[in-house]
């Protein structure tokens, strides 16, 4: 029997840069990727060392568009999982976030 996912928002399944910037009170910078996304959370992998329950902030890069700007979403929210197996035979650990506040910053 399969079973039904009962998430509020619809999940995309994307894989997009992304930089981890700051954890808690500590600031560091760690690259990932992107896994899922959905209008209140991400799934990303990372070698971060994040804790469940703390703040984070991240960023992540969109696609460019015609005119070439590089756009990034810059994201708060909270880390609400951590998986230290890999997704998929991934190398990095898994890590779940909420995305309680953003804003789009464009690069030229």
């Amino acid at each position: 029997m399969r079973v039904k996912d009962q998430r509020r928002h619809q999940r995309f399944a994307l894989r997009l840069p992304l930089e981890l910037v700051r954890s808690g009170s500590q600031r560091f910078r760690k690259l990932g990727e992107t896994r899922n996304l959905s209008s209140t959370g991400v799934l990303f992998t990372s070698d971060a060392p994040v804790q469940v329950g703390e703040p984070i902030e991240y960023l992540i890069t969109l696609p460019s568009g015609e005119d070439g700007d590089v756009v990034r979403l810059r994201c708060l929210g909270k880390v609400v999982r951590f998986e230290r197996r890999a997704l998929e035979s991934e190398a990095a650990p898994a890590v779940a976030a909420t995305l309680e506040r953003f804003e789009f910053i464009r690069n030229r």
